[in-house]
């Protein structure tokens, strides 16, 4: 399996096209941002784009500034600190759990 760019967003696209909770999330969501009188389909299509293009947008933020941490994310002493603070949390939460009736 190649590991590129285009690779990576045709999958990614085709994961997202195929999931169905993206249709319901626009069919039960958007309508209510819909003002009366507009057109629904051409007013639809504008809000899912706006939210699309937000996606896209902030997906690439993410990306952009886990590569730029990549190197220090892959130290072992990084890994160290990682663990414990996701163990300390896990541990937090299980306590939590616990103590609730």
């Amino acid at each position: 399996m190649r590991n590129s760019l285009g690779e990576g967003w045709r999958q990614g696209a085709f994961t997202s096209l195929l999931n169905p909770k993206g249709g319901v999330f626009y069919v039960a969501v958007l309508p209510q941002f819909i003002p009366a009188g507009a057109p629904h389909f051409t007013t639809g299509v504008l809000l899912a784009s706006v939210h699309i293009v937000l996606g896209l947008v902030w997906s690439a933020a993410l990306i952009g500034c886990a590569r730029g941490l990549r190197v220090r994310l892959q130290s072992p002493a990084a890994r160290r600190v990682l663990g414990r603070i996701t163990g300390t949390v896990i541990v937090g939460l299980g306590l939590r759990l616990a103590m609730t009736g």
